[in-house]
């Protein structure tokens, strides 16, 4: 049996020590017929939650039934520090609870090269890496008869961001045209978002553009679990739990509307915060 290859851990690489992980990145075909495919996440993940995990979820079953793709991997990309955000934690931490996060998964990985940039990356920029990588360094998937095929990669993400798509002077011609036309994109339905407004505008990427419904509506969001936290209100449930422990840990969002850039673990014996669950509150509080 072979033995599972070392992967370094994607919070402590730097861009001189970079790898491209592929240690979940089914790289054989099962199914000849289809077209193989790579879903990636970008976002800011601050912090990462359920729904961003059952995005990948979604699509698969989505992809599964609803079309002529077979998947072979996810990635969540978390956004670097250049990306200035309130409420932004350090890449760093981004990018150890986007790992905690998917630690018990089988096919989603986190790619630190996004985050470790010093400078902002595009999303077409970001498309392009995980094509290279994949494509031109891997060689893309293996059929069954051993013939080389390449793998189609695809943008994942919320409804949000076809909005912002549709939105004039938001995105470049060329930015869309670089996302849309040569990738795709699979978008995940939310709450009081009309997709196919949005889409309308669009209509020249249609065919790379799929949306998915969710069938159980789940609408947490980072910006909600930072107000939770923020308001020691529980986050359990809404995110993993060694999510929540890790934000514990190193004292992560309890300013309000502040970068936690700089985030510090509380010290051996401070009161509790209580934001795991108000079960948890320190007794000798007054």
């Amino acid at each position: 049996m072979a033995s599972t290859p070392h992967v370094q851990s994607a919070s402590i690489q730097t861009l001189d020590s970079y790898t491209f992980p592929r240690h979940r990145l089914r790289l054989r075909q099962n199914d000849p017929t289809r077209t193989p495919l790579v879903l990636v996440a970008c976002g800011s993940f601050s912090p990462v939650t359920f729904l961003h995990l059952r995005m990948f979820e979604m699509a698969a079953d989505f992809a599964k039934f609803n079309t002529e793709f077979e998947i072979l991997g996810g990635y969540l990309s978390p956004v670097g520090d250049a990306y200035k955000k309130a409420g932004l934690a350090s890449a760093r931490h981004r990018l150890r609870m986007c790992e905690l996060a998917v630690d018990s998964g089988s096919w989603v990985m986190v790619d630190p090269w996004e985050a470790v940039h010093p400078e902002y990356m595009p999303t077409a920029q970001v498309l392009d890496h995980f094509e290279h990588e994949i494509n031109e360094v891997i060689g893309g998937a293996e059929r069954p008869d051993g013939s080389k095929v390449p793998v189609r990669i695809a943008l994942l993400a919320g409804a949000d961001l076809i909005l912002t798509m549709s939105t004039p002077g938001v995105w470049t011609e060329a930015d869309l045209d670089h996302i849309l036309g040569r990738y795709g994109t699979f978008i995940v339905e939310r709450t009081g978002t009309d997709i196919e407004d949005a889409i309308s505008n669009l209509q020249q990427y249609k065919e790379k553009i799929y949306v998915i419904s969710q069938l159980i509506t789940n609408d947490v969001s980072s910006t909600k679990i930072r107000l939770f936290l923020r308001r020691e209100m529980s986050v359990r449930y809404l995110i993993p739990a060694p999510v929540i422990e890790y934000i514990e840990a190193h004292g992560l969002y309890e300013d309000d509307g502040a970068s936690s850039v700089d985030g510090k673990a509380k010290s051996k014996g401070a009161e509790t915060s209580g934001r795991a669950s108000p079960a948890i509150a320190n007794s000798s509080k007054s």
